[in-house]
């Protein structure tokens, strides 16, 4: 068996996440599939690459002297791959291929990008998982990605992104049926919510990882639903179930959208990009984006009040905010 270029980014990969099930969702694959690649490589090798523990997988000394080798080889074929693309979009006419988490500053961000750029060629790509959307900024498949960060969950960047700060922190708030007793109040205590069900979704980066780091601080463990948030929808309206959501969420008959005492869940949003990349066209995105999220943040009651009481520059002028041009 000769190893290719595939082989080398799966040993990277699964020795980047310590765990083959994790590598395996990064490289879209099953892990059955991907334990078998392993084995193969191995026995060609006629040695493990990587130990198998209860805590995941660790490079053996051969392994890391093959990953010593394999990580210059699998940048550069990324770059090459990069380059060639590049020059593809250039020779076709100008494009602009979007990624983002779900955010409700995205239908006004893409109208803007469409005005300012007419002509050019605007496509969009959604995911759930921000790390899948920078792996995609990375290998040349994006051009820009708006994604969210959990606070406490640090995304794994790969190497040779840009990112700008759009929102240094933005509070997460909670969504509820109308007639919770917590709804009343215009701002919810956390312990009022102790003998709810919470429901996360799991396949979101960070997401059950940082709900779980704020409940555990206020030292509460109530039962958790895992599902996605149209699913969540549903089982909120009808009392089954509360869930952290974005402050920009538009009002529902049939749901309260309320703030937490001292924000405990926050997020950072963030806009990537691959440096070297056309900088004129980059700062018109985020400008952009900018003024789309701010459109967002205003015209959802709920947190419009919490930027008052925050005196936030978000209620000023576009060119007052955003807080951060550099990550």
């Amino acid at each position: 068996m000769e190893l290719e270029v595939r082989h080398l980014r799966a040993l990277c990969a699964i020795a980047d996440t310590g765990s083959l099930h994790k590598a395996a969702r990064q490289l879209g694959v099953s892990q059955p599939s991907l334990t078998t690649q392993l084995r193969r490589i191995e026995n060609s090798l006629g040695a493990e690459l990587f130990s198998r523990e209860r805590t995941g997988c660790r490079p053996t000394p051969l392994g890391r002297s093959v990953l010593s080798r394999a990580r210059p080889l699998v940048a550069e074929m990324t770059s090459l791959v990069v380059e060639a693309k590049a020059a593809a979009a250039r020779a076709d006419g100008p494009r602009l291929r979007v990624g983002s988490t779900a955010s409700r500053a995205l239908a006004g961000w893409l109208r803007r990008l469409r005005q300012r750029l007419p002509g050019t060629d605007i496509s969009l790509h959604m995911d759930v998982s921000a790390s899948a959307l920078l792996r995609m900024v990375a290998a040349g498949q994006l051009d820009v990605a708006f994604v969210h960060e959990v606070e406490g969950c640090p995304l794994l960047v790969p190497d040779g992104l840009s990112a700008r700060v759009l929102v240094k922190r933005e509070p997460q708030f909670i969504s509820m049926a109308r007639d919770h007793p917590a709804a009343a109040a215009a701002v919810v205590e956390l312990a009022d919510l102790a003998e709810d069900r919470w429901m996360v979704d799991p396949t979101v980066d960070g997401e059950w990882d940082g709900l779980r780091r704020v409940l555990g601080a206020a030292g509460l463990n109530p039962p958790v639903l895992h599902g996605d948030y149209l699913t969540a929808a549903s089982l909120i309206a009808v009392g089954e179930a509360v869930a952290p959501c974005q402050p920009t969420t538009g009002p529902r008959d049939d749901m309260a959208i309320r703030p937490l005492r001292g924000d405990p869940l926050a997020v950072r949003l963030l806009l990537f990009c691959r440096p070297g990349e056309c900088q004129e066209l980059y700062d018109a995105v985020y400008a952009e984006l900018a003024d789309a999220y701010q459109e967002a943040a205003l015209r959802a009651a709920a947190y419009r009040q919490w930027l008052r009481r925050h005196k936030s520059p978000l209620l000023h002028a576009p060119a007052a905010w955003p807080p951060s041009r550099r990550r």
